[in-house]
């Protein structure tokens, strides 16, 4: 190696020491973690009404009669319901024109992307992840796989298949001999978070592109995100469109038929918040950001247990404090395929986590609740999380006084509640099928939506995968109170089968 090539990496490694610095004093001024914000009266009242209206409902059962014996349970079905027209109504616009194609952009006009893949111990699943990014149109300009303490067979996987050679810890290694974007950035273990920001400050793309290791991106996914920050010069986050893949088993097989339906419905509920300027749930798995905005607001938290989560909320914060308008969007033509859990002790796990962190990060940003300094996302979409931290209770509860009516012999009131249950079934039928067909305009993904098992998904569902999903919230509640930080071990076994077929 040359002297002036040596004195390059002296000074690049330098600059990526700078910028870990840098990243944490930003996050140090823009997290509410850190320097909590005061919570607003108005944010302060939506809280504390919603916890105790629950008590309130839940005594209504031992002193009503009929249906309104069931107030938790008719307080539940509106709630939800009202959610449904408003997505319904914000998802209009699908309905009335096909969603615009990416336009053929020159690939000089295109933002560089690199992508960032945090790897713990993904030996297995990395190559056919890989595969899949190596061969994207227009790929990305860097492909860093941050390595987070790995202690299975990464090392050998990327040196004698990938063609990499290990640098130090935390200095980005030469490009792969066999791919010459491909770079390899070994960080000691200190989790996903930690990794995505080691990696950030070594990057030299205008956006960067986070993939976990266990999902798998459609040939023009990095092409549509790169076509999406040309056209929006104020996006600064964007999710792509993630279908759920299970294992081959039993439980997989019915694991991956509900999810599949409830991916569909969550990303058409994205769309709908994203017209009213309030999105804040992209998935890390697969999302896209600008690298300068990211180095503004502090890169990601490793102290959150849903980093991708909380990271929006700090963008969203950072761009009204600063006045800059910054934009926060789904991308219907970025498509990619993630491995699911595949059995109920991992769901649990999953989402025990994951409302955990959303709790976590509610709890943080307390005073954007209610704060009209927010617009839509502080007096509408926060209040709306307010009762989501709920939601799930308020499930569990009508679902644990229903079974207490039946068993208890109060026939005329359980007949009364299941012709509530009816009517919001068929209320729940209809939006199914209506998001389906919005999904399929929007996204042009028609595989795995069909109508016929969409139906019987939603007439199974309320007894069935919801109850296991609230079960999974309130495992969230108890680590939330616990202070709990453990993300649990997650088999993998969806993207492996599907490497295998």
């Amino acid at each position: 190696m040359c002297a002036g090539t040596s004195h390059h990496f002296r000074s690049f490694d330098a600059l990526a020491v700078i910028l870990k610095n840098t990243l944490e004093q930003a996050l140090a001024l823009a997290s509410p973690r850190i320097v909590p914000r005061p919570s607003t009266p108005l944010g302060a009242l939506i809280h504390f009404s919603v916890v105790v209206l629950w008590l309130l409902l839940f005594a209504r059962a031992f002193f009503l009669k009929g249906a309104l014996a069931w107030s938790t349970g008719i307080a539940y079905v509106l709630y939800d319901t009202l959610l449904l027209a408003f997505v319904t109504w914000k998802t209009l616009p699908l309905t009335r024109r096909e969603p615009p194609l990416e336009a053929d952009y020159d690939q000089r006009v295109l933002p560089t992307m690199g992508v960032i893949v945090a790897s713990h111990n993904e030996a297995a699943v990395l190559p056919v992840m890989l595969a899949a990014l190596l061969r994207q149109t227009h790929g990305p300009a860097q492909i860093v796989i941050a390595d987070d303490g790995s202690t299975d067979g990464t090392h050998t996987l990327l040196t004698e298949r990938f063609g990499l050679t290990a640098a130090a810890e935390g200095v980005l290694s030469a490009p792969s001999t066999l791919y010459p974007n491909l770079f390899w950035l070994r960080v000691p273990h200190g989790g996903k978070a930690r990794a995505l920001n080691a990696a950030i400050t070594v990057m030299t793309t205008e956006t960067v592109m986070t993939v976990d290791a266990d999902t798998l991106l459609d040939d023009d996914a990095t092409y549509a995100m790169r076509a999406a920050f040309a056209s929006e010069p104020k996006l600064v986050a964007a999710a792509g469109i993630l279908v759920p893949v299970c294992g081959k088993s039993v439980s997989g097989r019915v694991f991956q038929w509900f999810q599949t339906y409830e991916y569909m419905r969550n990303f058409i509920a994205r769309f709908a918040w994203m017209r009213a300027d309030s999105l804040l749930l992209i998935s890390g798995a697969f999302a896209s950001f600008q690298r300068d905005a990211l180095v503004d607001v502090g890169g990601f938290d490793p102290q959150c247990l849903v980093e991708d989560y909380e990271l929006i909320h700090r963008l969203r914060r950072y761009s009204v404090d600063h006045n800059l308008g910054w934009e926060v969007r789904v991308v219907g033509g970025a498509h990619a395929h993630t491995d699911a859990p595949d059995n109920l002790g991992s769901f649990l796990r999953q989402r025990r986590r994951w409302f955990a962190g959303f709790l976590q990060t509610q709890y943080w940003n307390r005073d954007m609740t209610g704060n009209s300094r927010f617009g839509t996302l502080g007096m509408l979409m926060l209040p709306v999380k307010a009762i989501d931290t709920m939601q799930p209770i308020y499930g569990l509860t009508a679902f644990a006084l229903l079974l207490g009516f039946v068993f208890g012999g109060h026939g005329t009131i359980v007949i009364s509640i299941f012709s509530v249950i009816g009517l919001k079934t068929a209320i729940d039928l209809a939006f199914y099928l209506w998001s389906i067909h919005l999904y399929r305009r929007w996204t042009g993904e028609r595989t795995g939506s069909s109508l016929w098992m969409a139906m019987l998904a939603a007439v199974a569902e309320p007894f069935t995968f919801q109850l296991v999903r609230h079960t999974g919230a309130a495992l969230g509640w108890l680590h939330f109170l616990r202070g709990g930080m453990a993300w649990g071990v997650q088999r993998r076994s969806g993207l492996v089968s599907r490497d295998e077929r």
